[in-house]
């Protein structure tokens, strides 16, 4: 049995993608040890994982905090985080050091704790990874780590990373994973995606990266279809639309939604998160069910077609399940993923401020009745099940182990 620390945000896009892994890992008989906050706790505790209670100040969606949309702004937050998780980690772990370190790209913490102690480490990607060109290819999307408030925080950065020893600075601490495992010890990534949604795909470092495609695990104990009311199953076609649990504040997207979808014969779900005050959505139809929340997968399995911000874990849960897709992008990696699923055939792009009640409702029902959308969301749903998942990510954990 080999002791094995997960390390990433606190953030459902970040915990959740790689709690099936952590499952599979304590199934393998190894002992994992994952610092969340109260709010991951139950969840973590679910894979048998052991939760180390941690404090964070990252946003809580649930409290009505929003995330920045980028930039150094969020760059700070990133980096107030990991001194913060580091610091509570090292305290708590004091002489129980793990044999290998599993984290994501925002899993700034355990990606020291690696290079501190000079432990194996394996990144699981909930996201797009980088190909040969990638920083040449953004380098305008970073310019602002090169202007005076970028300065600054790089050099702030790099005197946290000496002051640990973590023995390399910024630059080197957040290249690319490819590129940084090559002078920062023995290193891995999986990819938690899959492989449909990763640009430039023939340009990435096979090597380095293993694609297992997304892990998706058993969320029955997040709710079920029936407990929204509507039924065992769907009498008529079903429509989801949700934008994920960090850029919900919408209310006149939620009011376009409403006015796009009733009276056509769908039953359409909206999953409006924490911070809309329903009296802003105005009257809402018998056709319309409105929640803060709902259990995503359960719904796909019985939708029609999904209306979605394009972030990964969407993607990958509507490719899972091979359900057409209308992709409106609200920040960050959305804007390169929903041009990618119009690209692969399974939906369409809807720029955000291009949405009215017309182009919605249009682009929806082309969705759902295209036999060409349904033939390509039926062979990503093969695809997907099949890339090997949550065993093949343990595996290259694994593998890193005895290397």
């Amino acid at each position: 049995m080999s002791h094995v620390l997960m390390s990433t945000a606190a953030a459902h896009g970040h915990v959740h993608p790689n709690l099936p892994v952590m499952a599979e890992l304590v199934a393998r008989g190894h002992r994992v040890t994952y610092p969340v906050p109260d709010r991951f706790a139950d969840a973590v505790a679910a894979t048998g994982a052991t939760v180390l209670p941690i404090t964070t100040d990252l946003p809580d969606p649930a409290k009505g905090q929003q995330w920045p949309d980028g930039g150094i702004e969020a760059m700070r937050l990133f980096s107030d985080e990991a001194r913060s998780a580091y610091a509570q980690i090292t305290a708590a772990l004091g002489d129980d050091l793990p044999e290998i370190v599993c984290y994501d790209g925002s899993g700034w913490a355990g990606h020291a704790v690696s290079r501190v102690h000079g432990l194996p480490r394996v990144e699981l990607s909930p996201h797009m990874v980088a190909w040969d060109t990638f920083e040449q290819d953004h380098a305008e999307a970073f310019a602002f780590l090169d202007e005076p408030d970028g300065l600054a925080w790089r050099a702030a950065m790099d005197a946290w990373l000496t002051r640990i020893g973590a023995g390399a600075g910024s630059r080197e601490f957040l290249a690319p994973s490819h590129r940084s495992a090559r002078t920062g010890g023995a290193a891995a990534c999986v990819v938690l995606i899959p492989e449909a949604m990763q640009p430039h795909l023939d340009r990435v470092d096979r090597d380095h990266y293993t694609f297992a495609g997304p892990v998706i695990d058993d969320r029955t104990h997040q709710g079920t279809f029936a407990e929204l009311g509507i039924g065992p199953a769907p009498d008529r076609p079903l429509l989801l639309v949700s934008l994920g649990s960090a850029y919900t504040d919408r209310p006149r997207f939620w009011r376009d939604a409403i006015a796009a979808m009733h009276g056509t014969g769908w039953t359409t779900v909206l999953a409006v998160g924490p911070y809309v005050d329903r009296t802003a959505l105005g009257p809402v139809p018998d056709d319309v069910v409105v929640r803060e929340w709902v259990p995503q997968l359960a719904v796909l399995e019985h939708a029609s077609a999904f209306v979605t911000h394009a972030g990964m874990g969407g993607c990958a849960e509507g490719l899972w399940h091979g359900v057409p897709m209308v992709a409106v992008p609200q920040a960050v990696d959305q804007f390169v993923n929903g041009p990618r699923l119009a690209e692969i055939g399974v939906g369409e792009h809807l720029p955000a401020e291009e949405v009215t009640p017309q182009r919605l409702r249009a682009a929806v029902l082309r969705v759902a009745s295209s036999d060409g959308v349904a033939r390509c969301c039926a062979e990503q749903k093969r695809i997907a099940g099949a890339a090997g998942g949550a065993a093949a990510a343990a595996d290259v954990v694994e593998r890193m182990l005895v290397s």
